[in-house]
């Protein structure tokens, strides 16, 4: 039997837990060494606190980030809270995400600080202006301040204030400036909990990534399998950073969101390799049905006109980039799996105008195929 991988805990989650453990020590004057923060999945998890410190108007603690088997960038991150009272209803009222009550009199206003991203595009959960932190974290958070001060005899205001010390640093390596959101990480979670060999946090970041370009009034996007496409993409299509949505492997996925979402036409950029795998069916094309892959593209490499020996070679070939190098793009083969790829694009997004983008290798140039709304070099769409 395989290993049982072992889940880990949300940013969201995380700090929430850092908020509950700052608002007891400020309430109780005294240190916590952990907290037990129930969770939207369903069961209640104990958070180790750090550094603890408390005076009788502020509390400050953190939690270490585990994202468990399956680890991404946050994977260790310090979610820090620091919770203050103060006597005064906040002015403009409950701002910053703030909401309930304190005492049944006061609010609650959550804040981002140092490392926690600030929303500067429209069409993500949080309105622009407003600190990356999503709907359900900070319902969290308000839930456990409520309810560390529910019947506390002095009315006031509460203030968390999270931050991330080196989340601007570790925020270059996700996608958050290309969603517009800046300065930082994003404080996310549905559940509270990150399960292992999940392509969820990937699926939701394609979702938020298209919601990002229709809010910004994109005549489309590009879906890029890869940053090398990407690039290629970039470079010879004149369209706003939100059009251009990585993809990595979730085709299917990717193409079946623009259907749901009304996004009106597509381009895929993919090098050979990725279109092979799309136009063999594969709607994620991060497999290992490599061979096989490799058999259909000579049995296509037969109905476009090469000889036996042609293709054996392309069946007997270590990779399908080979192929791709060995014939050129301008070989008809290379038109023939296009034309497979846009079959399966549009089984997957009816009714959405599906082009694609081939990059080449190295200095190779691109080719384009499908239903290209605009079309030449320099047009200003796609």
């Amino acid at each position: 039997m395989g290993k049982t991988l072992r889940h880990g805990y949300t940013t969201g989650a995380c700090a929430a837990a850092a908020a509950l453990g700052a608002a007891l020590m400020l309430r109780d004057q005294r240190i916590y060494p952990s907290v037990e923060l129930p969770l939207p999945a369903g069961f209640s998890v104990t958070f180790p606190l750090f550094g603890q410190t408390f005076s009788a108007g502020a509390a400050r603690c953190f939690v270490v980030k585990d994202a468990g088997d399956d680890p991404d960038v946050t994977n260790g991150v310090e979610a820090h809270a620091e919770v203050t009272l103060s006597p005064h209803p906040p002015s403009p009222p409950l701002v910053k995400g703030g909401q309930g009550g304190v005492g049944g009199q006061g609010g609650i206003v959550i804040e981002g600080g140092v490392g926690i991203g600030t929303v500067t595009k429209p069409g993500l959960a949080v309105p622009v202006g407003e600190p990356a932190i999503n709907p359900v974290p900070r319902q969290m958070i308000t839930e456990a301040l409520a309810g560390v001060f529910t019947g506390h005899p002095f009315p006031g205001t509460l203030f968390c204030r999270l931050s991330i010390p080196d989340g601007e640093e570790r925020a270059k390596r996700t996608l958050n400036a290309r969603l517009g959101i800046l300065g930082g990480l994003s404080i996310l979670g549905t559940t509270g909990v990150v399960r292992p060999i999940s392509h969820r946090a990937w699926t939701d970041t394609i979702d938020v990534a298209l919601d990002v370009a229709l809010a910004a009034g994109s005549p489309g996007v590009v879906l890029a399998t890869g940053r090398s496409s990407e690039q290629a993409a970039m470079a010879e299509l004149s369209l706003a950073e939100e059009a251009f949505v990585m993809m990595g492997d979730h085709v299917g996925y990717a193409l079946e969101a623009c259907h749901r979402k009304g996004v009106p036409a597509v381009v895929l950029a993919v090098q050979f390799a990725k279109l092979v795998k799309i136009a063999c069916g594969h709607p994620q094309t991060h497999v290992s049905a490599s061979r096989l892959d490799l058999e259909e593209l000579g049995r296509w490499g037969a109905t476009a006109g090469l000889d036996g020996d042609a293709v054996k070679k392309i069946e007997c070939a270590n990779t399908a980039r080979e192929v791709y190098e060995t014939l050129g793009p301008d070989h008809p083969l290379i038109a023939a799996v296009a034309a497979h790829g846009l079959e399966m694009a549009r089984q997957w997004a009816p009714g959405v105008a599906v082009a694609i983008f081939l990059a080449g290798y190295g200095k190779r140039p691109a080719r384009r195929f499908g239903e290209w709304i605009l079309n030449s070099a320099g047009d200003k769409g796609i």
